[in-house]
């Protein structure tokens, strides 16, 4: 579906790469991939492929959450609004964090987890 509008979805398929190898990220995907009905989004596990696509090395895709929406590669929580943007369901989470205040918190949050990661890993395997 392709529109006009400015923050719209373009009929350009959203890529998301996550680390599969997380047992965090394992479910949080396999939730992603229920709630995206219509295939809007191409999950790529970035710990299993090489995605020539990807401008970045497979370190730095596995150490952020990274998607590429409409030719621009986001990280971090702009990655996870974008992945929201393609879900119907969660597409108002997705267009609220267009809101630069509201994805600066977004972002502390995010931080603020991935120096728990490692534990919350742990405790998930």
């Amino acid at each position: 579906m392709t529109s006009n509008f400015p923050g719209e979805i373009s009929g350009d398929r959203l890529k998301v790469w996550h680390d599969g190898a997380c047992p965090l990220c394992q479910r949080e995907i396999a939730i992603m991939r229920r709630l995206d009905r219509g295939g809007n989004i191409d999950f790529i596990d970035a710990a299993q492929a090489d995605d020539a696509s990807c401008p970045l090395s497979r370190e730095d895709l596995l150490a952020r959450f990274h998607a590429m929406e409409n030719g621009q590669l986001l990280s971090g929580a702009a990655a996870f609004a974008a992945m929201w943007r393609a879900i119907p369901v969660l597409r108002p989470f997705g267009l609220l964090a267009r809101w630069r205040p509201m994805l600066s918190v977004m972002e502390a949050i995010y931080l603020r987890f991935l120096t728990i990661r490692p534990r919350l890993q742990r405790m998930f395997r």
